[in-house]
């Protein structure tokens, strides 16, 4: 089997297809089969290489040959993470791959847990039994197998384990469809889930409900919202993106975010050459470069933070819209030229990452 290299790094997306780790070896339940494109608006047409990756059982064999090349590059993980504990819950990232996050939230009253996006099992399992806590759900944000990749082996350690997530992806293992504004609860967790198409038709973010143990809302973001980014919308308009941007934001500036990459310093610096007198992103530049010289995360972040510095949550603002050379036409709706600047932001993205 052989595969050229993608041209890029995509957010959400693998760079480069391997050799699969060992021939017949058979993919989750779950798995897209070739040809399977599932529910997709008919103007979207994503990279052939995508659909290689999300739809067929290539991708499967990617992932597998991910998992096993950043088991050996970081075996101690990519990144140096920080646990965050209020009164009766504790979240602990989980860097898996070669820049992912995965997310334990433990209820540390009952000792029952969720995990949100499983990429490497091995190490899920790892935090699972340091922490000693019963694994009684995964959340998937979508079916992508960096953020769905370890459902299967942890379904079968855990046998009463859900699966959560929606039911227009092709998340493996899914138990549990979810709609849109949906709650589930564990322990004494309550999420909610959140439909924010895009980056894929059935991605969602889940909300953690923070009042009962005084803390902040928690939304883990998967490939919706980075620091200082977001992901690409290989299944959605930029009008479907723009609107679930909105929806995270509309959230409140205290949500603290979660996201499901490492990407702040690319972001961040991308961010800081549309924006050159912003000292709120110059400030967290700095803070971010020191950050990942000594190998530590950077989440979390918060959504009035991101709003300060994030360009993708910024189209709102003139000075965004002259540094892209845009400018409202008469009579246009504001939102559509919203989208119109998150299109052209992405696409100088895109560009940015290629050289």
């Amino acid at each position: 089997w052989a595969w050229r290299a993608w041209p890029r790094r995509d957010e959400g997306t693998p760079l480069t297809l391997g050799t699969p780790l060992a021939a017949g070896t058979p993919p989750p339940q779950g798995t897209p089969q070739a040809g399977t494109w599932g529910l997709m608006p008919r103007a979207v047409c994503p990279p052939p290489r995508y659909s290689l990756y999300a739809r067929t059982r290539l991708g499967y064999l990617f992932y597998q040959r991910q998992v096993k090349k950043a088991r050996e590059r970081y075996p101690h993980g990519h990144s140096v993470p920080q646990p965050y504990c209020f009164p009766g819950v504790k979240i602990l990232p989980i860097p898996v791959l070669s820049n992912n996050y995965s997310y334990l939230v433990i209820d540390t009253g009952s000792s029952q847990a969720a995990v949100i996006d499983p990429s490497d099992p091995l190490a899920v399992q790892a935090a699972i039994e340091e922490e000693g806590v019963m694994l009684e759900a995964i959340f998937c944000t979508h079916k992508h197998w960096d953020h769905s990749g370890g459902n299967e082996a942890l379904c079968q350690k855990h046998s009463s384990c859900r699966v959560y997530g929606s039911a227009l992806d092709a998340i493996p293992r899914l138990t549990n469809p979810l709609t849109d504004r949906e709650k589930v609860t564990v322990g004494c967790l309550t999420f909610e889930a959140l439909a924010t198409p895009g980056h894929t038709v059935g991605h969602m973010v889940y909300v953690l409900d923070g009042g009962p143990f005084g803390s902040p809302p928690c939304l883990f973001s998967g490939d919706l919202l980075f620091l200082a980014g977001c992901g690409r919308p290989f299944e959605g308009s930029p009008e479907t993106m723009l609107a679930s941007l909105d929806v995270a934001v509309s959230l409140g500036e205290d949500t603290l975010l979660w996201p499901g990459h490492e990407y702040a310093l690319e972001c961040l610096t991308f961010a800081s050459l549309l924006e050159l007198d912003n000292s709120a992103l110059e400030q967290k530049l700095q803070w971010a470069v020191q950050q990942r010289q000594e190998k530590r995360s950077t989440c979390p972040s918060t959504l009035g933070e991101e709003q300060t510095y994030n360009p993708f949550l910024r189209t709102h603002r003139p000075e965004l819209q002259e540094a892209l050379g845009l400018w409202q036409a008469g009579g246009e709706d504001p939102d559509a030229f919203r989208a119109r600047v998150l299109k052209e932001m992405r696409r100088r993205k895109d560009l940015y990452q290629a050289t």
